[in-house]
């Protein structure tokens, strides 16, 4: 592979909303446009096992994740889309790497850490509820990145600590080893929208305030209607930036829609005719992803193919550099 190979995962955990589309996918679909970069994207099936037990739930979540990806633009035949489990060099190389990452190391990972204060705070077993799948899976993200070459993982500001770790494993392993992997570095866009949900704090599941992204118009209106306003009158100024609804409507409008809609704000404009102007932006910018996912959700062969495709494509990759790794480590001489 030519180029800066540039890798995402998209763990297939909860319904996807319109703020993961802004933040996430849009993001790097754009990616692929760009000259010089590679991009590689995976469904990180096997790192939502880590607190997800429902076999059905992630059967089709996963389904669901390749299915939205392709609906908005993903073109699974010039870039690399594979399902995490379908490569098993991935697994082999996750314990090569356990060997050289010492405990320590994880110790200090943000979310083991958060977990442990949750439990000591509560007067609990400070490992209460921490499998080891939760303790490890910095090993096994280092592990995705590291089989690929990465040299750019885009990552939130609260996952850097995820890239720093790879570095550190793959570092130790060049050392013990010689030289074998490339060092990645987080790739971080400041300029990422953050959309906010219904009540106008960060859209997520987890606070019950989501747009879904391929809710149909009718629900699509009714939650649009629904999001929190405060109780200016029509005609009285208002600042944009203050708006729940503006932020949204900026997510997905053109520049010259922003800048109209910003102007009608400080001249005075009602809300509902505001959530009237969002929710025919949502729906013609939705319509079609809409139409493209549900039509392979309800052709998984196809869905299957390009997975299957993508596999091969992703272990022509890592057939050889396992070979070489096991070379290193003494396992073939």
């Amino acid at each position: 592979m030519e180029g800066k190979i540039v890798l995402t995962g998209i763990k297939p955990t909860g319904d996807l909303h319109i703020g993961n589309y802004v933040g996430a996918i849009r993001p790097a679909i754009e990616l692929t446009q760009e000259p010089g970069v590679k991009p590689v994207y995976f469904i990180a099936d096997y790192h939502a096992l880590t607190t997800m037990r429902d076999p059905k739930e992630l059967h089709d979540r996963t389904y669901e994740i390749a299915a939205a990806w392709i609906a908005f633009g993903l073109d699974p035949d010039k870039v690399l889309f594979y399902r995490q489990s379908d490569i098993p060099e991935i697994f082999e190389l996750t314990w090569i790497l356990s060997c050289l990452a010492s405990k320590g190391l994880l110790n200090r990972a943000h979310a083991y850490k958060a977990k442990v204060e949750e439990n000591l705070k509560a007067g609990r077993d400070p490992d209460t509820g921490v499998n080891m799948g939760f303790f490890n899976y910095p090993v096994l993200m280092a592990a995705d990145i590291l089989l690929f070459k990465t040299d750019l993982v885009p990552v939130g500001k609260d996952q850097i600590q995820h890239v720093e770790i790879a570095r550190d494993i793959a570092e130790n392993f060049n050392r013990t080893y010689g030289e074998t992997f490339r060092l990645p570095e987080a790739l971080i866009d400041e300029a990422t929208a953050v959309i906010p949900g219904l009540d106008g704090r960060k859209m997520s599941k987890s606070y019950g305030n989501v747009i879904p992204l391929f809710s149909d118009e009718k629900t699509l209106k009714k939650l649009i209607f629904r999001i929190k306003t405060d109780s200016k009158p029509p005609e009285e100024p208002k600042d944009p930036e203050e708006s729940t609804l503006f932020h949204i409507y900026r997510g997905f409008a053109e520049k010259e829609e922003v800048e109209a809609l910003a102007r009608r704000y400080w001249e005075g404009i009602g809300y509902g005719e505001v959530k009237n102007m969002l929710f025919e932006l949502l729906n013609r910018k939705l319509v079609e992803p809409r139409r493209i996912y549900r039509e392979l959700i309800d052709d998984k062969a196809k869905l299957d193919k390009w997975l299957a495709e993508g596999a091969e494509k992703a272990r022509e990759i890592a057939r050889p550099f396992m070979n070489d790794i096991r070379k290193k480590i003494g396992r073939l001489l």
